[in-house]
């Protein structure tokens, strides 16, 4: 492979982008006094939001205030769905604007929090202007706000999707991406950001363990799930490392991988999700796992997480190229009808500071 093609990853056209922009502040004691009643403070607030919203031209915006985690996937009708602990957003950027308040008649949030959907097309290319339009957003809601100098915080949630074996379905159109880091990419469209911006870069894989796959794992009527686990996370680890990839779990507990900056976070993993957590900056980390011995799961799930080292002035294009050479050494273990299952990788690119 050229020197230059190095730079890129070539994903099917088919590839499907996100992007989402979190915001939100303690509800304190004091900032709830100023209400008659917590029904009243989630309708003005709301109110105010959509209101500000309108005038930074952002149409798909929810508040919410349940301390579920929002997760954006997209979809080509708009839902939502609520677990205990997540609040799920399916939407199509280019068709789907929405205004909605996410409450639970007398809980009290710890958090209030407003949700930004990117709406449009080209939403890697225009991702730096939709976040100038949220920090605007902020510069007018603070003075509006009853009690000042709250401590807000910006969560910027960018990720592409992909079906990895896209090809063998027929798909062979392919579209080269450099994939460049978040605050480089916003510098150069004259988004400015503070200098402690925490990043965080990685890739998560989902695998389906479908009918050939268990009949494989289970051959010799093998029960022995902890052994499956261990064999399927060996060869993981394996094919991982041939490509000089270092920060990687797996997580085969019907958990949905969490990925924090552990040098930053205090990670402690929930009923729903489970916590994976790696230090950018270190250099030779254990590989995770985490597995339920006692049953065999619907889903693989893997995550391949970028390093400094793997960030170059081009982009992630030359990771994505070793994520995707790991994984066709990985599957090659496994009988996985490429024309019929989807194989999920997704990559995802946060950046979270403090606003005020």
């Amino acid at each position: 492979m050229s020197v230059s093609r190095q730079k890129k990853v070539y994903l099917p056209s088919a590839t499907r982008k996100n992007q989402y922009i979190t915001i939100g502040f303690p509800l304190t004691d004091e900032y709830l006094s100023k209400y008659s009643s917590l029904e009243n403070c989630y309708d003005e607030f709301s109110k105010l939001v959509y209101q500000l919203a309108e005038k930074q031209e952002l149409y798909n915006v929810h508040v919410v205030t349940t301390d579920k985690l929002p997760m954006v996937r997209f979809h080509s009708e708009a839902y939502s769905l609520s677990s205990n602990e997540q609040l799920r957003f399916f939407y199509n950027p280019a068709y789907h604007e929405a205004n909605s308040l996410h409450s639970t008649p007398g809980f009290r949030a710890r958090k209030l929090r407003i949700v930004f959907l990117a709406t449009g097309a080209d939403l890697r290319s225009n991702a730096a202007g939709f976040h100038n339009k949220v920090k605007q957003f902020i510069a007018e809601l603070a003075p509006l706000l009853p009690v000042q100098d709250v401590p807000i915080k910006i969560r910027d949630h960018q990720h592409i999707s992909y079906d990895f074996f896209a090809k063998a379905k027929g798909l062979k159109e392919t579209y080269g991406y450099k994939l460049r880091a978040v605050d480089s990419r916003y510098q150069r469209r004259h988004c400015e950001l503070p200098e402690n911006v925490s990043t965080l870069n990685y890739v998560t894989i989902n695998i389906p363990v479908d009918r050939r796959i268990k009949k494989q794992l289970l051959a010799n009527d093998n029960v022995d799930f902890d052994s499956i686990y261990q064999n399927v996370y060996d060869k993981f680890v394996d094919a991982t490392k041939s490509k000089q990839l270092k920060r990687v779990a797996m997580v085969a507990n019907g958990k949905l991988p969490l990925v924090r900056n552990s040098k930053y976070e205090q990670l402690t993993s929930t009923d729903e999700f489970q916590m994976i957590g790696f230090d950018p900056h270190a250099q030779s980390p254990d590989p995770i796992g985490h597995w339920d011995s006692s049953k065999l799961v619907d889903v693989f799930r893997f995550v391949i997480v970028a390093g400094k080292s793997d960030e170059t002035d081009e982009g992630y294009g030359r990771f994505m190229n070793q994520v995707e050479d790991a994984l066709r050494v990985f599957t090659q273990a496994f009988d996985i009808d490429k024309e019929h299952v989807d194989v999920t990788l997704r990559f995802h690119q946060h950046i979270s500071y403090k606003a005020q």
